[in-house]
């Protein structure tokens, strides 16, 4: 999926939208935890502005390097070898293994190339993986968001974690995350 935004259109209230996902997460009596790679900790950052989120939010693993990813998040290097640390399976495999560390109803992971540099034919500059994982199962998707700065991708790639959460508590958590 490729999405057009502006730098503009990123501005528009992040931290309303981390209290929407809260919201819905407290409504249904769910807990989070993410793993962020690309948006280097930006997505507990916006969390942490919502008054109250210490009774839904359990923390965040910021793992930029592979070591970091292994070791903290149990990420396979047989994984990181064959897919890429920008991979829908390694993004999926973080979620799990944040979601299994912080013992949290649900997980939101991000790994993507911000850019300027690093953008392949395969995987160019704008590419984000997202995975959630929850209890009934755990996916994981690409988007692009091509002709972003890299803090505007950034800020993009956190939205659209955020959402993600959002909808999935909004369907119940019960529910598979797709």
């Amino acid at each position: 999926m490729t999405v057009a935004l502006r730098d503009e259109d990123l501005e528009a209230q992040p931290i309303a939208r981390a209290a929407a996902t809260l919201r819905a997460l407290q409504a249904i009596g769910a807990t989070l935890a993410t793993a962020e790679s690309c948006t280097g900790g930006l997505i507990g950052h916006l969390v942490t502005e919502v008054p109250g989120a210490s009774q839904t939010f359990l923390g965040a693993a910021v793992v930029y390097a592979n070591a970091a990813k292994e070791a903290i998040l149990g990420v396979g290097p047989a994984l990181l070898q064959t897919h890429g640390a920008v991979s829908e399976p390694v993004a999926q495999a973080m979620a799990d293994g944040a979601r299994q560390r912080f013992a949290s109803d649900v997980a939101v992971a991000t790994s993507g190339i911000a850019g300027p540099d690093g953008g392949t034919a395969q995987k160019p500059v704008g590419t984000l993986c997202l995975a959630l994982s929850a209890a009934a199962g755990s996916r994981a998707w690409t988007v692009q968001f091509p002709g972003l700065s890299r803090a505007a991708f950034k800020r993009a790639a956190a939205g659209a974690a955020l959402e993600a959460v959002r909808a999935w508590a909004q369907a119940g958590h019960s529910a598979s995350p797709d």
